[in-house]
């Protein structure tokens, strides 16, 4: 009994070193980390790698960011935002609305506005220019902002020839790679909920969108979502070279036939056919919006490049109005082609382009369907026809069908 007693002391020595080992590990959540990186106190760099972003592109000598389906403009310090509109080609009116700001406003240096269109004599998507070289955001914009209230009522808009925009020296750059969401500010939101919700770092956001110390961010304001670093291409399978890879197997077909099937004739089947009964094909009458000319779509749209529909006819062929409205802008561009603007509702407007002998007058209400002009002689005899909601373009097949 003597010997035997020392050995159970060894035992329970033992036994109570283990214990506080024992307890860590069932205090995990996850798994054991054997190597100590991440579950048992140790350093683990992996959520910084997830969450690390790329920087922000620089901007060109007029602060704009050009990607493929919007821009954004970068203010220097002391700038306002009309001074932003105005350095890239854009009214004050339509840069501060779209922000949710006055034109006054003074900005901080790095700090992005949104733009509502593409900056004059920035490259569009497809790199097409619109027909006739009418910049009919412009004219819709420029109407908005010449009315006396921001509910302008039929008829308010002044009728004047559009000037040509100038061309600066340096020519614009579409950013490669992956495009940035942009993001717009809701009631209620922080910095902090939105670095969250897209997760990355709030002081990326910040960096990217030239925010405060304080992070503040007001509704209506857009703002860029910065780009996660992309990881390193990852090394490609060895390519075999031709008839070196596995051997192809013989396809069943080819070594058995296939069983023979008689089928009988049609004329020989049970009964006569069943009669099915097609409806003539008729175009919906409710839709919101009727073509305004009979003729083939030449050009669909694409918003950025080509704002609206290109319907082909004949010289002298009518135009009529897609639904009724007041007329609130009879106008020509740069190169004497008239341009039409009928308001329908407080926003939207459709524009015709490309006409001649127009026979309604400013102010004057037109019904759905009632002749408005004719199309031009030569042989560019087609009507560009628009769809906007204020300033911003619409796909018109979405009213049309």
């Amino acid at each position: 009994m003597n010997k035997t007693a020392p050995i159970l002391p060894r035992r329970a020595a033992r036994l109570l070193t283990l214990l506080p080992a024992a307890a860590l590990v069932a205090a995990c959540d996850g798994p054991l980390d054997y190597d100590l990186r991440g579950q048992l106190g140790g350093f683990s760099t992996a959520p910084a790698a997830q969450s690390a972003t790329a920087d922000r592109p620089m901007p060109d000598s007029r602060g704009l960011i050009t990607y493929p389906s919007y821009q954004v403009a970068v203010a220097q310090r002391g700038d306002t935002v009309a001074d932003v509109a105005t350095r890239v080609g854009l009214t004050p009116g339509e840069v501060a609305r779209f922000n949710g700001m006055e034109p006054s406003d003074t900005l901080r240096k790095d700090e992005v506005l949104a733009l509502p269109r593409r900056a004059p004599d920035s490259p569009a998507r497809s790199g097409t220019p619109e027909p006739g070289g009418v910049d009919i955001a412009s004219l819709a914009g420029q109407a908005i902002d010449r009315s006396p209230s921001t509910t302008p009522s039929p008829g308010s808009v002044t009728t004047t020839t559009l000037q040509p925009t100038a061309r600066p020296a340096d020519t614009v750059q579409v950013q490669d790679g992956p495009e940035p969401v942009r993001h717009k500010v809701v009631r209620g939101e922080t910095a902090y909920t939105i670095s969250r919700l897209y997760q990355v770092p709030v002081r990326s956001l910040a960096e990217w969108n030239g925010l405060g110390s304080d992070f503040a961010i007001r509704e209506g304001q857009y703002l860029l979502i910065p780009l996660k670093d992309q990881p390193a291409p990852t090394a490609t399978a060895a390519v075999t070279a031709p008839g070196a890879g596995s051997a192809t197997p013989t396809p069943p077909s080819a070594t058995k036939p296939l069983p023979t099937e008689e089928v009988a004739p049609a004329s020989e089947g049970a009964g006569p056919l069943p009669t099915v009964e097609v409806p003539e094909p008729t175009r919906s009458s409710d839709a919101a919006l009727a073509y305004p000319l009979q003729g083939k779509i030449i050009s669909t749209y694409s918003k950025g490049s080509n704002d609206g529909i290109d319907i082909a006819g004949k010289p002298g062929q009518e135009v009529k109005a897609a639904e009724a409205g007041t007329v609130a802008v009879i106008t020509k561009d740069s190169n004497n082609i008239p341009i039409l603007v009928i308001r329908h509702s407080k926003e939207l407007l459709t524009l015709y382009i490309n006409v001649t002998d127009i026979s309604v007058k400013k102010g004057e209400r037109v019904k759905r369907g009632q002749p408005i002009a004719k199309l031009r002689p030569g042989d560019d005899a087609f009507l560009h026809f628009e769809v906007r909601s204020g300033t911003e373009s619409l796909d018109p097949m979405v009213y049309l069908n």
